[in-house]
């Protein structure tokens, strides 16, 4: 067992050095393509088209099998178990990002489902006024002034930025399954990801019907989420102004507001 937390040590350590080699790499990209938050494209292409081959021939249809045998009230149960199980990683960035209040909160949050609700099998603190979070080290590090770096497309992880990929390292340290043998671990994560992407197949059927470009499609879609994030469901409006201004082409209101007029 010890032998098995130090390999996963190792992984976490090595994966941070990685991230921090590629940080560097990305800054030098990123300035010399301005507006570019996708230098690693090509790359990222290639895992993004392997990731959704594997994806759609074999872990998609497990996922719709899992959806059919296993009632909504069971999947629910088993979403609610697993995100409080990385709860104790949302409660640390709350601190590090200075909301204290926010984490006290979780505190008391993660206390309740993990002992009313039985493990956290049951959100039993939602309804009493302690709705969920989401913080991450990503996040974390954003508040602190560090920029988000080039846009990655993880191999089997699905999108990514170098920023937010160092949140893998906490998330993973403060899971307390991390310390468990691998034996123990490996059906409990088949089912982890098996759920997870259950709560996604509405999401990715979507995307199949109105991407013309899915990759593209996902880049965006994943960037303006950690935008909104980050800052708390209210993103500043910055390079708005060119979009929905009066730059000629484009009907405004009386009172010149600018708005965007489609006929």
């Amino acid at each position: 067992m010890t032998r098995c937390l130090l390999f996963k040590l190792q992984r976490c350590l090595f994966l941070v050095g990685i991230l921090l080699t590629a940080a560097g790499c990305a800054t030098t990209q990123t300035r010399a393509a301005v507006d570019d938050n996708d230098p690693l494209e090509p790359a990222n292409r290639v895992f993004f088209n392997v990731t959704d081959t594997l994806d759609k021939h074999l872990l998609k249809p497990i996922a719709e099998s899992y959806v059919e045998v296993t009632p909504l009230p069971v999947r629910t149960s088993i979403t609610n178990f697993f995100n409080n199980l990385t709860y104790l990683n949302v409660i640390l960035n709350d601190f590090l990002q200075g909301k204290f209040n926010q984490g006290i909160t979780d505190i008391l949050r993660f206390t309740y489902n993990s002992t009313f609700g039985i493990a956290g099998l049951f959100d039993v603190a939602t309804p009493i006024g302690m709705p969920a979070n989401d913080e991450d080290f990503g996040q974390t590090l954003a508040t602190w002034g560090v920029g988000q770096g080039a846009y990655l497309y993880l191999p089997f992880f699905g999108p990514d930025t170098v920023r937010d990929a160092t949140d893998r390292v906490p998330s993973s340290l403060l899971n307390p399954f991390f310390y468990l043998s691998n034996i123990v671990m490996l059906p409990v994560n088949a089912l982890s990801l098996i759920n997870t992407r259950a709560r996604l197949l509405e999401a990715t059927n979507f995307l199949d019907e109105v991407a013309l470009d899915p990759y593209s499609f996902t880049r965006e879609a994943f960037l303006q989420q950690r935008e909104s994030l980050i800052y708390d469901g209210n993103p500043p409006d910055a390079g708005f102004d060119d979009i929905f201004g009066d730059t000629g082409d484009t009907d405004t209101d009386s009172d010149g507001s600018g708005t965007l007029r489609i006929e």
